[in-house]
């Protein structure tokens, strides 16, 4: 099947990550459900702005199937409070931010439900949540049905898009805006869209819409 762009499933994922969700909103976008799971990557973690610099947010997850196990079967852990940690940190974090209060209350509702105790519906609600308010058509989201081999499509970031030693689009140049807590040395970029949407509220769709250029080198 033809996709116009492929990602794996993200948690509240980075900017990138949504810039190519939003420059390619009108085709079909495929959301790798036939992967197994894989460790160290934005599936179960994301990367937030907070007093002491820059820290990842994770939630822990049980494979049933140990290494060989199908993402969408991918469970989230029942042993510690994660939800808990997420609340203090992300308070800590952006409590003071112009649009936290905006925001959260909805967005802790979606990682609480309790009728989905897998990491690829949390991570489905999510997308499906804050997609709207970013001017994406929630409707782009196809899930695949089978594992599209890679170098299949051109437009493919289910590998790339990483937290270390990741490639980013070379369509994407992040744009610079306010940030609560930015370090002396300056903007950080490639945060989870958390970051943006708590800073910016609803101009967050202007900062997608400026991060990308398609013919970077002209």
């Amino acid at each position: 099947m033809h996709y116009d762009l492929l990602l794996s499933t993200a948690l509240a994922p980075p900017i990138s990550y949504f810039t190519l969700l939003y420059h390619h909103q009108s085709g079909r976008v495929g959301l790798e459900a036939a992967e197994h799971y894989i460790k160290q990557s934005y599936r179960n973690r994301c990367y937030i702005l907070g007093p002491n610099g820059v820290q990842p947010l994770s939630i822990p997850v049980e494979l049933p199937q140990g290494t060989k196990t199908p993402i969408t079967e991918v469970r989230l852990s029942t042993h510690g409070q994660w939800r808990s940690v997420w609340h203090q940190t992300l308070a800590t974090a952006y409590g003071a931010s112009p649009y936290y209060e905006y925001y959260i209350d909805e967005l802790e509702a979606l990682w609480s439900a309790p009728e989905d105790d897998s990491l690829w519906g949390l991570n489905l609600r999510l997308l499906r949540h804050l997609c709207p308010l970013l001017e994406i058509d929630p409707s782009c989201l196809c899930p695949t049905e089978d594992f599209t081999p890679l170098e299949c499509h051109e437009a493919d970031y289910r590998y790339n898009l990483r937290p270390k030693q990741g490639a980013l689009p070379p369509a994407y140049l992040p744009q610079a805006y306010h940030q609560l807590d930015r370090p002396a040395r300056g903007f950080v970029p490639e945060l989870s869209i958390l970051d943006l949407l708590f800073n910016m509220g609803p101009e967050s769709p202007l900062i997608l819409q400026a991060s990308y250029h398609p013919y970077p080198h002209e």
